[in-house]
Order: structure tokens, then sequence, then C-alpha cells
């Protein structure tokens, strides 16, 4: 089948069954095929487990052998969120047709993502009519809680991590998404990392395969 995204797909090893996926969603100017090494660490643990990493539909302009979720080339808080409800559609989509082309449903499905794929992987996760089986996400932020508060329709749980010495996303951004997480009842867990900017530590990578491993 051919999908809506180009996507970089890593498969169980020895043909086996395919029982869950991880969405891995990347960031600001990167691709699937970059995001994917996350799964290097992963997959000898799931081994039934397949990994889904597309590229975003757009180029990015700031680094045009990459991509983008939403366009942040204009400093408008309006237009960015209408750039990712825009990118969160085809993301749907994308997923409709992962799910359909695996047999998998949203409760054998955790999405993932970094910066701007972890903003993306919040909101889907939240807004979604099924819940999703759980949602980490690395060095992103909620892009609006007004509005993913009145889209809400589900509660999947999440974990967040995000480095304390991260100049690209604030790690203050980590705490407002803890606070909106357990206002809305909605199960959180959250770990900073000492002296780590905005990339994914071995220690991160880590921290996120045990949840899964307890989720999955």
């Amino acid at each position: 089948m051919t999908f809506c995204l180009d996507s970089t797909i890593i498969k169980p090893e020895n043909n086996s069954e395919i029982k869950n996926a991880i969405i891995l969603l990347h960031g600001y100017g990167g691709d699937g095929e970059d995001i994917s090494m996350l799964s290097m660490n992963w997959k000898r643990h799931l081994p039934n487990t397949i990994f889904v990493c597309p590229n975003g539909h757009e180029v990015c302009p700031i680094n045009p052998t990459g991509y983008q979720w939403f366009d942040l080339t204009k400093d408008d808080p309006k237009y960015i969120l209408e750039q990712s409800i825009k990118g969160e559609r085809i993301l749907n989509q994308f997923i409709d047709e992962i799910k359909k082309e695996f047999s998998l449903e949203n409760d054998k499905i955790c999405l993932s993502g970094f910066s701007q794929g972890s903003m993306m992987s919040i909101n889907l996760g939240l807004t979604s009519d099924q819940e999703y089986n759980c949602i980490v996400g690395f060095s992103g932020k909620i892009i609006n809680q007004e509005d993913l508060k009145s889209r809400k329709k589900v509660s999947t749980s999440a974990l967040l991590i995000h480095g304390d010495a991260d100049q690209v996303v604030s790690p203050s951004f980590l705490l407002e998404a803890k606070d909106f997480f357990i206002r809305n009842n909605i199960a959180i867990e959250t770990h900073l990392i000492k002296n780590c900017d905005h990339h994914i530590p071995i220690e991160a990578s880590s921290i996120a395969l045990n949840y899964i491993l307890k989720k999955i």
C-alpha cells in the first residue's frame, strides 16, 4: 500500500507477527530516517512492534533537505495553530492508513515524537476519538492549551521528557504541559534530564523504552 506520507518503516525481524506500532514523528527540519534511530535501541526489546517514521508533509524552509509538521516562519500564534491543525489532519489520515494496513487499533499504537513531533503527538493523542496506547514526547510543548482543552476527547496517558539546558524549547514548557495534564485528569509522567540541551540522550531513550514496555 502507498501511504499519504513518505516513511521509514522498520518491521519486526524474522517476519514476527506485528502486534503493535510506535509512530515516531521527527522535529522541525528533520525526517523519518533521522527519528528512526530511536528504534535501533528499542526494537530488540519490542520484537512484535513495527516502527513507523513518516516525513512531514511540507519541506522545511530553513532546511530544504528536511521537513516540518507546521510552518514557523511567522511569529503568529494563530497562524501556527492553524498550520498545526492542518498537519494533524494529514497525520490522522496517515495513521488511519497504517491501522488498516497492519490491522491495528489505537490501543496498540504509541505516539512518540521529538520537538515539533512531540507537540503533534500530544495533540493527536488527546483529540482522537479513541485513546492511544500512550504518548511519549521529547523536548516538546503544548502548542495552544486553550485550543487543546476545547478539542480534547480522550485521556491518553503520557510520558514527557525534556533537557534542563534546552535553549530551543524551554524546559518551562514541560512544567506547563504537566500542569495541563493534571488539571484535565490525564495520567502523566515527566523527567527533566540534567545538563541536556535540545536532543534525545541515551538516558531519555532508556526512560522512554521502560515506560513503553510497561504500556504495550
